[in-house]
């Protein structure tokens, strides 16, 4: 299966070269887009440098701050277009363990057309969270499947993997949530489109 990992940036100069670096020898099979949204650090930039001494990496430099949801609609196109079979999001910033990305992907080579690193199934968890924070997160996600018959513990989670034939069921040009909502929006939509969805447990670093 021919893998994408997207990675969103803005202002991420601090750590972008060690995550390309990490997520290139953790899933060495993979390709990564990372899509910057014109950062004034110049994150791109380095992303470019990077991309040449590792191989394998492209970068989608955007003219303004559009924000996360427009980033991976935007970064979903890009490999769609080069026939890519499962895409992989994930946070630039080490929030997102990138040894995490094997257990990501290995649903999508079972069957499963999504699978979220969850923070909220068995072996999940979220050390640096106050508890206020984390009833107002489940909460939140409890609002959500109860809403939306989501039927998932973190719908909210930005750590994912989705096959290339879900993302072509759902109509990404209608997508309009950003942030979490984008999450919870690609979640529903997924899920109305018939996807069997995995939820494998991840430790969530805040930074």
């Amino acid at each position: 299966m021919r893998i994408l990992v997207v990675l969103p940036t803005y202002n991420e100069s601090a750590t972008i070269a060690r995550v390309l670096q990490k997520v290139r020898e953790s899933l060495p099979a993979a390709d990564v887009l990372v899509v910057d949204d014109s950062s004034p650090d110049g994150t791109a930039k380095l992303a470019f440098e990077v991309a040449d001494e590792l191989g394998q990496i492209d970068v989608l430099s955007r003219s303004s701050k559009d924000g996360l949801g427009p980033a991976y609609r935007a970064g979903f196109a890009w490999g769609l277009a080069r026939g890519y079979e499962g895409f992989v999001e994930m946070d630039s910033d080490f929030s997102h363990d990138p040894a995490d990305l094997e257990r990501i992907v290995a649903p999508l080579e079972q069957g499963y057309e999504v699978s979220i690193g969850s923070r909220y199934v068995p072996g999940g968890s979220i050390p640096d969270w106050t508890t206020a924070r984390r009833l107002l997160s489940r909460g939140g996600n409890l609002y959500a499947d109860l809403l939306l018959s989501l039927k998932v513990k973190d719908s909210t989670a930005g750590y994912r993997a989705y096959a290339a034939s879900v993302l072509r069921r759902i109509d990404l040009d209608a997508v309009r949530a950003d942030g979490y909502g984008f999450q919870i929006e690609m979640t529903y939509r997924a899920r109305r489109a018939g996807a069997a969805i995995a939820e494998v447990p991840i430790r969530f670093v805040d930074r």
